[in-house]
């Protein structure tokens, strides 16, 4: 059993990068522009969003939470910020209200699941839904355009001629993910509330404040996401980001982040965004039918979390 469990650990750090090598060998014989410089540097500026919604929801699932309403946010908060552009706000206020509003979001999400015991899956399904229909309400169901250059420059502009911001925006928020998980005693509450809450609240830690705030942590990021959105399509649209919180799951439960709590790093989910991003470029270029596409997808979430429902049931009959 030990040696079951060396592989697995094993299999956790390397197996998605031994996949991303054979899924690059096989595009790139498939498709000619696959490692085209261009297509690559595509490819980052493509997952920079669920990049940045990744990080989040990789805290909250170490955490024991769940949100799937993280697509329906985006969508909301491009909307509410498109209006107020619309209006005559300025560029940066308006974007704020929408980050604001997809954080009070999040806080929402975490108590109405911690105070009322309502199943994650089912509140934010809910939410994901209602969302979704404010979104189509507030602006009729119609794109809003006019979105000023500064807000383009977010999801289009690049550094020096060569590097997307979405992209340094991206490994910005990935370093700091990184260092607030594995070095601050917030990173350890995460794992702690996710591995044992019982125990947790008997040290003395609160569990609500410290869900709670993986909740509002994950809005936050959506907005950033939605502000990279909009700007990279320069309109809102209420259709945007549909699906999306599917796409973010899979990544970080194939990158070793456990839906079961307790268990999980930014680095290895980040590598688990990146199967994602070129699976999904990869079959684009082949011209492969979008329905065959999420028929992959959906394959890959059902066998990542049956094996990470086996490596939990494992790892419980040896602890």
């Amino acid at each position: 059993m030990n040696n079951k469990l060396t592989l697995g650990k094993f299999y956790e750090k390397v197996g998605n990068l031994f996949i991303l090598i054979a899924m690059m060998v096989v595009f790139s014989l498939l498709s000619p522009a696959f490692l085209s410089a261009q297509n690559l540097i595509n490819i980052l500026r493509q997952i920079s969003m669920m990049a940045i919604v990744s990080v989040g929801f990789t805290l909250l699932l170490i955490a024991g939470g769940l949100d799937l309403s993280v697509g329906s946010q985006i969508a909301v908060m491009g909307v509410i910020s498109g209006l107020l552009l619309q209006s005559g706000v300025p560029a940066f206020l308006a974007i704020l209200a929408g980050i604001v509003f997809t954080t009070l979001i999040g806080v929402f999400n975490g108590f109405a699941i911690v105070k009322t015991k309502i199943p994650a899956m089912m509140a934010t399904i809910a939410m994901m839904t209602a969302l979704r229909g404010l979104a189509f309400i507030l602006c009729g169901g119609y794109p809003i355009y006019d979105i000023p250059d500064s807000i383009s420059y977010l999801g289009q502009g690049l550094l020096f001629g060569v590097i997307p911001i979405p992209v340094i925006i991206m490994a910005v928020i990935i370093v700091i993910g990184t260092i607030l998980l594995n070095r601050t005693y917030l990173g350890r509450y995460f794992f702690a509330v996710g591995s044992n809450d019982e125990a947790t609240r008997l040290c003395g830690i609160s569990v609500a404040k410290v869900r709670i705030l993986a909740y509002a942590i994950t809005g936050f990021l959506s907005g950033i996401a939605g502000v990279i959105m909009i700007g990279r399509v320069s309109s809102a649209q209420p259709g945007a980001a549909e699906s999306f919180e599917m796409d973010v799951l899979t990544a970080v439960v194939l990158g070793g982040v456990s839906v079961n709590g307790g268990r999980g790093s930014v680095p290895l989910a980040m590598l688990g965004v990146l199967v994602i991003g070129v699976l999904s470029n990869g079959m684009q270029l082949i011209g492969l039918n979008e329905y065959w596409q999420k028929l992959v997808k959906g394959a890959i979430l059902l066998t990542v979390i049956i094996l990470d429902s086996m490596r939990a049931n494992n790892a419980g009959k040896n602890g």
